[in-house]
Protein backbone atom coordinates (compact mmCIF):
# COMPACT_ATOMS: atom_id res chain seq x y z
CA UNK A 1 0.00 0.00 0.00
CA UNK A 2 3.10 2.06 0.47
CA UNK A 3 3.57 2.51 -3.05
CA UNK A 4 -0.24 3.55 -3.89
CA UNK A 5 -0.48 7.28 -5.13
CA UNK A 6 -3.49 7.09 -6.94
CA UNK A 7 -6.64 4.76 -6.24
CA UNK A 8 -9.61 4.76 -8.49
CA UNK A 9 -12.80 2.78 -7.09
CA UNK A 10 -14.96 2.58 -10.53
CA UNK A 11 -18.13 0.25 -11.68
CA UNK A 12 -21.41 0.73 -13.20
CA UNK A 13 -24.23 3.37 -12.00
CA UNK A 14 -25.07 1.58 -8.31
CA UNK A 15 -22.09 -0.52 -7.89
CA UNK A 16 -21.33 1.79 -4.29
CA UNK A 17 -18.07 3.08 -5.67
CA UNK A 18 -18.60 6.51 -3.80
CA UNK A 19 -19.21 4.55 -0.92
CA UNK A 20 -15.99 2.91 -0.66
CA UNK A 21 -13.85 5.57 -2.05
CA UNK A 22 -15.49 7.76 0.45
CA UNK A 23 -15.20 5.17 3.26
CA UNK A 24 -11.44 4.36 2.28
CA UNK A 25 -10.47 7.92 1.83
CA UNK A 26 -11.57 8.29 5.31
CA UNK A 27 -9.52 5.53 7.02
CA UNK A 28 -6.44 6.03 5.00
CA UNK A 29 -6.39 9.87 5.50
CA UNK A 30 -6.63 10.32 1.39
CA UNK A 31 -6.95 13.05 -0.64
CA UNK A 32 -11.03 12.07 -1.83
CA UNK A 33 -11.88 12.97 -5.49
CA UNK A 34 -15.30 12.77 -5.91
CA UNK A 35 -17.31 12.99 -9.58
CA UNK A 36 -19.06 16.55 -9.50
CA UNK A 37 -22.55 14.67 -11.36
CA UNK A 38 -25.26 16.32 -9.36
CA UNK A 39 -25.62 20.17 -10.52
CA UNK A 40 -24.91 18.35 -14.06
CA UNK A 41 -28.14 20.25 -16.06
CA UNK A 42 -28.28 17.77 -18.60
CA UNK A 43 -28.23 14.78 -16.97
CA UNK A 44 -32.25 14.60 -15.57
CA UNK A 45 -32.47 15.93 -19.26
CA UNK A 46 -30.59 13.09 -20.69
CA UNK A 47 -32.91 10.58 -18.92
CA UNK A 48 -35.90 11.38 -20.41
CA UNK A 49 -34.78 11.69 -23.94
CA UNK A 50 -31.06 10.22 -24.52
CA UNK A 51 -31.41 10.84 -28.27
CA UNK A 52 -31.51 14.72 -28.06
CA UNK A 53 -29.07 15.34 -24.81
CA UNK A 54 -26.46 12.62 -25.34
CA UNK A 55 -24.07 14.79 -26.81
CA UNK A 56 -23.77 17.76 -24.95
CA UNK A 57 -24.18 15.52 -22.24
CA UNK A 58 -21.14 13.79 -22.19
CA UNK A 59 -19.50 17.04 -24.00
CA UNK A 60 -19.71 18.43 -20.53
CA UNK A 61 -18.81 15.62 -18.44
CA UNK A 62 -15.36 15.45 -20.95
CA UNK A 63 -14.64 18.90 -19.55
CA UNK A 64 -15.89 18.62 -15.90
CA UNK A 65 -13.50 15.51 -15.40
CA UNK A 66 -10.50 17.29 -17.16
CA UNK A 67 -11.04 20.09 -15.02
CA UNK A 68 -11.38 18.34 -11.56
CA UNK A 69 -8.52 15.80 -12.26
CA UNK A 70 -5.99 18.21 -13.29
CA UNK A 71 -6.47 20.75 -10.59
CA UNK A 72 -6.41 17.85 -8.34
CA UNK A 73 -3.43 17.07 -9.35
CA UNK A 74 -2.04 20.47 -9.42
CA UNK A 75 -2.87 21.37 -6.06
CA UNK A 76 -2.23 18.14 -3.60
CA UNK A 77 -2.72 18.06 0.40
CA UNK A 78 0.61 18.17 1.91
CA UNK A 79 -0.15 15.51 4.45
CA UNK A 80 -1.91 13.27 2.23
CA UNK A 81 0.32 11.05 0.14
CA UNK A 82 -2.47 8.99 -1.48
CA UNK A 83 -5.44 10.50 -3.56
CA UNK A 84 -8.44 7.84 -4.38
CA UNK A 85 -11.52 8.41 -6.71
CA UNK A 86 -14.65 7.45 -7.77
CA UNK A 87 -14.15 7.70 -11.21
CA UNK A 88 -11.82 7.32 -14.24
CA UNK A 89 -10.86 10.00 -17.00
CA UNK A 90 -11.79 7.08 -19.37
CA UNK A 91 -15.44 6.89 -17.93
CA UNK A 92 -15.79 9.46 -20.57
CA UNK A 93 -15.00 7.42 -23.72
CA UNK A 94 -16.86 4.24 -22.05
CA UNK A 95 -20.33 6.09 -21.51
CA UNK A 96 -19.86 7.84 -24.95
CA UNK A 97 -19.29 4.99 -27.01
CA UNK A 98 -22.61 3.51 -25.73
CA UNK A 99 -24.77 6.67 -26.05
CA UNK A 100 -23.68 8.89 -28.79
CA UNK A 101 -24.50 8.31 -32.56
CA UNK A 102 -20.79 7.04 -34.45
CA UNK A 103 -20.61 10.04 -36.12
CA UNK A 104 -20.70 12.14 -32.49
CA UNK A 105 -18.42 9.48 -31.16
CA UNK A 106 -16.17 10.43 -33.62
CA UNK A 107 -15.49 13.41 -33.02
CA UNK A 108 -16.25 13.13 -29.31
CA UNK A 109 -13.22 10.46 -29.80
CA UNK A 110 -10.95 13.24 -31.31
CA UNK A 111 -11.67 15.37 -28.53
CA UNK A 112 -11.00 12.65 -25.52
CA UNK A 113 -7.55 11.59 -26.73
CA UNK A 114 -5.91 15.48 -27.12
CA UNK A 115 -6.60 15.23 -23.22
CA UNK A 116 -6.27 11.71 -22.03
CA UNK A 117 -2.37 11.24 -22.62
CA UNK A 118 -1.64 14.24 -20.33
CA UNK A 119 -3.37 13.01 -17.44
CA UNK A 120 -2.12 10.95 -14.59
CA UNK A 121 -2.41 7.42 -14.80
CA UNK A 122 -3.92 5.57 -11.75
CA UNK A 123 -1.50 3.01 -9.74
CA UNK A 124 -4.25 0.71 -8.90
CA UNK A 125 -7.81 0.41 -10.67
CA UNK A 126 -10.26 -1.54 -8.92
CA UNK A 127 -13.83 -2.14 -10.35
CA UNK A 128 -16.46 -3.22 -8.32
CA UNK A 129 -18.52 -5.93 -10.76
CA UNK A 130 -22.07 -6.04 -10.07
CA UNK A 131 -25.42 -8.04 -12.06
CA UNK A 132 -27.44 -5.58 -13.72
CA UNK A 133 -30.60 -7.04 -11.48
CA UNK A 134 -28.09 -5.71 -8.27
CA UNK A 135 -27.55 -2.37 -9.89
CA UNK A 136 -30.96 -1.94 -10.18
CA UNK A 137 -32.15 -2.58 -6.43
CA UNK A 138 -29.21 -0.01 -5.55
CA UNK A 139 -30.38 2.66 -7.59
CA UNK A 140 -33.74 1.89 -6.51
CA UNK A 141 -33.12 2.36 -3.02
CA UNK A 142 -30.84 5.50 -3.03
CA UNK A 143 -33.95 7.29 -4.38
CA UNK A 144 -32.42 9.84 -7.08
CA UNK A 145 -35.72 10.38 -9.09
CA UNK A 146 -34.02 10.83 -12.41
CA UNK A 147 -32.49 7.45 -12.01
CA UNK A 148 -35.43 5.86 -11.45
CA UNK A 149 -36.15 5.20 -15.22
CA UNK A 150 -32.87 3.53 -16.30
CA UNK A 151 -33.10 0.58 -18.46
CA UNK A 152 -31.58 -2.26 -17.29
CA UNK A 153 -30.67 -2.61 -20.79
CA UNK A 154 -28.46 0.19 -20.68
CA UNK A 155 -26.59 -0.82 -17.54
CA UNK A 156 -26.11 -3.90 -19.66
CA UNK A 157 -24.46 -2.22 -22.55
CA UNK A 158 -22.29 -0.21 -20.19
CA UNK A 159 -20.91 -3.10 -18.66
CA UNK A 160 -19.89 -4.39 -21.72
CA UNK A 161 -17.86 -1.30 -22.56
CA UNK A 162 -15.79 -1.36 -19.32
CA UNK A 163 -14.92 -4.77 -20.11
CA UNK A 164 -14.10 -3.87 -23.32
CA UNK A 165 -12.09 -0.89 -21.83
CA UNK A 166 -10.22 -3.50 -19.49
CA UNK A 167 -8.93 -6.31 -21.98
CA UNK A 168 -6.87 -3.04 -23.77
CA UNK A 169 -5.30 -2.04 -20.37
CA UNK A 170 -1.48 -2.78 -20.13
CA UNK A 171 -0.28 -0.21 -18.05
CA UNK A 172 -1.51 -0.20 -14.32
CA UNK A 173 -3.44 -3.19 -12.82
CA UNK A 174 -7.23 -3.10 -13.10
CA UNK A 175 -9.27 -5.63 -10.14
CA UNK A 176 -12.41 -6.78 -10.86
CA UNK A 177 -13.88 -7.52 -7.64
CA UNK A 178 -16.97 -9.61 -7.72
CA UNK A 179 -19.17 -8.18 -4.88
CA UNK A 180 -22.60 -9.82 -5.23
CA UNK A 181 -22.01 -11.96 -2.48
CA UNK A 182 -21.19 -9.29 -0.31
CA UNK A 183 -22.62 -6.11 1.22
CA UNK A 184 -20.08 -3.95 2.21
CA UNK A 185 -22.37 -0.97 3.06
CA UNK A 186 -23.92 -2.09 5.46
CA UNK A 187 -21.62 -5.33 7.35
CA UNK A 188 -18.35 -4.40 8.38
CA UNK A 189 -16.88 -8.15 7.94
CA UNK A 190 -17.79 -7.32 4.26
CA UNK A 191 -16.16 -4.40 4.01
CA UNK A 192 -13.00 -5.93 5.70
CA UNK A 193 -13.15 -8.62 3.07
CA UNK A 194 -13.42 -5.89 0.34
CA UNK A 195 -10.66 -3.83 1.68
CA UNK A 196 -8.01 -6.96 2.11
CA UNK A 197 -9.01 -7.95 -1.59
CA UNK A 198 -7.68 -4.13 -2.15
CA UNK A 199 -4.66 -3.65 -0.18
CA UNK A 200 -3.04 -6.96 0.92
CA UNK A 201 -2.01 -8.64 -2.70
CA UNK A 202 0.23 -7.31 -5.48
CA UNK A 203 -1.74 -6.96 -8.97
CA UNK A 204 -0.11 -7.70 -12.58
CA UNK A 205 -0.76 -4.79 -14.93
CA UNK A 206 -3.83 -5.73 -16.93
CA UNK A 207 -6.92 -7.49 -16.25
CA UNK A 208 -7.39 -9.48 -12.52
CA UNK A 209 -10.24 -10.80 -11.22
CA UNK A 210 -11.57 -11.54 -8.00
CA UNK A 211 -14.74 -13.03 -6.19
CA UNK A 212 -16.17 -12.24 -2.78
CA UNK A 213 -16.62 -13.82 -0.32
Amino acid sequence: MEDLRFLVIEGNIGAGKTTLATRLSEELNAKLILEQFADNPFLPKFYADKEKYSFPLELSFLADRYNQIKKEFLHPELFKTMMISDYYFTKSAIFARNTLQEDEYRLFRRLFNIVFESLTKPDLYVYLHLSVENLIKNIRKRGRDYEQQIDPHYLETLQQGYFEYFRQVTQFPVVIIDTNKINFVDFPEDYGLLKKAIFHKEFKPGINRIILP
